[in-house]
């Protein structure tokens, strides 16, 4: 499955590398990524691709504690959530 992964936060070194080696750690692909910082400010998001056997909830707990350790915030979302909110969104013109 397909997931959307947002980090942000203050901007420090250090960053981009903790979250790919989490990631790779697990066996998860990223297969889109842009990043910038604006301010002082780092944000990145990032499409990756998430086994389907894996078990969602706890990636996302897990992703949450890892930015906490880091000092930035890390989410992650099902990409069918964006697509789903996209269609009704469009559906309201």
């Amino acid at each position: 499955m397909r997931a959307i992964l947002t980090t942000v936060g203050q901007d420090k070194t250090g960053i981009i590398a903790g979250v790919s080696t989490f990631l790779a750690e697990r066996g998860i692909n990223i297969l889109d990524l842009s990043q910038t910082i604006m301010k002082g400010y780092f944000t990145m998001m990032m499409v990756v691709d998430v086994d389907d056997s894996a078990d969602f909830s706890a990636l996302s707990s897990d992703l949450t504690g890892l930015g906490k350790k880091m000092g930035v915030e890390i989410n992650i979302r099902n990409e069918k959530m964006y697509a789903a909110m996209h269609e009704l969104s469009g559906g309201l013109d």
